[in-house]
C-alpha cells in the first residue's frame, strides 16, 4: 500500500543506540526513510548506522543527551544538514530507576522526569516549530507505556512521566492538527532491553513473566505495524491517539 511507503521521508529517532530505538531506526529505514539516529553513546550509534547502510539505507548518527535543552536544536540542524528536512520524530529515549517510592532519591526522580517527559516535550516542540514554519506535514510518535494508565510496581516516577507523555500527546495533537502534524503515542508492555534484562533474568523477574496473560515478554517486532502506521500517510486522520500494543499484559 503506497500510504505506508516512507521513501523520501526523513525520521529522527532518539535513544537509538540500543533496544527499541535501535529496532525502530532499522524498521523505518527498511520502509524507505532516511534515518537520523541519536543517543549519548556515539560508538553504539555508529554500529546501528553501519547496519542500516549495509542494507542500502541512508543514515546519520547524531550525539545527543536529550536532557540537554541547548543541544536539541543543534542536533536537529546536524541531522537535517545530512539528510534533509525531518518530517518524522520518534520520541523513544527513556530511563528508569526502579524501587519503592520511599527509597527514591530526589535526584533520580528529577532525572527520570527530565529524560522521560521533559525531553520528549522539548523535542516535539522544536520539531513542531520547524514543521509549521516549513508548512510541512509531520508525524510525531511518542513512545509511552502501559505505565501511562496503570500502576507498575516499583516504577512510580516512570509511570508519572509516561502518564504525562500520554497527556502531552493529546495536547500537542489538538494544537497542531490544523498544520497537518499528527501526534500519537504507542504504549508497549514489558519488552526485554538493557534497562530491565537483569531483572527479567532473575528468579523474581521470571515469576513476573509467568504472571502475564500470555506468560511471555513482548517482542520489539510486535510494535512494527503500529510504528509504520503512525509514521506514514496511512495515519493522516489519526492524531491524539494513545494506542496500546502490549501482548495483553495490561488485561
Amino acid at each position: 500500500m503506497p500510504e505506508f511507503d516512507l521513501k523520501g521521508r526523513t525520521a529522527f529517532v532518539t535513544g537509538a543506540s540500543s533496544g527499541l530505538g535501535r529496532h525502530f531506526a532499522k524498521v523505518l529505514a527498511g520502509a524507505g526513510a532516511a534515518v537520523a539516529i541519536s543517543a549519548r553513546r556515539v560508538d553504539k550509534l555508529q554500529e546501528v548506522r553501519a547496519e542500516i547502510e549495509q542494507h542500502g539505507g541512508r543514515c546519520t548518527a547524531v550525539a545527543l543527551d536529550v536532557t540537554d535543552e541547548a543541544r536539541i536544536a543543534p542536533a536537529l540542524d546536524e541531522a537535517e544538514a545530512a539528510l534533509g528536512p525531518i518530517d518524522i520524530l520518534v520520541n523513544n529515549a527513556g530511563m528508569n530507576v526502579p524501587g519503592p517510592s520511599l527509597d527514591l532519591a530526589v535526584a533520580d526522580f528529577d532525572r527520570i522526569i527530565a529524560t522521560d517527559l521533559r525531553a520528549p516535550f522539548l523535542l516535539a516542540r522544536e520539531m513542531g516549530r520547524r514543521m509549521i514554519a516549513r508548512k510541512q506535514r509531520g508525524r510525531i510518535v511518542n513512545i509511552a507505556s502501559i505505565g501511562s494508565f496503570r500502576v507498575l510496581p516499583g516504577m512510580t516516577a516512570y509511570c508519572i512521566a509516561k502518564a504525562g507523555v500520554a497527556m502531552m500527546t493529546q495536547c500537542l495533537a489538538r494544537e497542531w492538527v490544523r498544520y497537518d502534524i499528527t501526534v500519537n503515542a504507542i504504549c508497549p508492555g514489558y519488552i526485554e532491553t538493557e534497562l530491565n534484562d537483569t531483572w527479567f533474568n532473575s528468579e523474581k523477574g521470571k515469576e513476573q513473566i509467568k504472571s502475564f496473560t500470555r506468560r511471555r515478554l513482548q517482542q520489539p517486532e510486535d510494535l512494527d505495524g503500529l510504528l509504520l502506521l503512525l509514521a506514514s500517510d496511512a495515519s493522516r486522520a489519526i492524531t491524539g491517539s494513545v494506542l496500546t500494543a502490549d501482548d495483553a499484559q495490561s488485561l
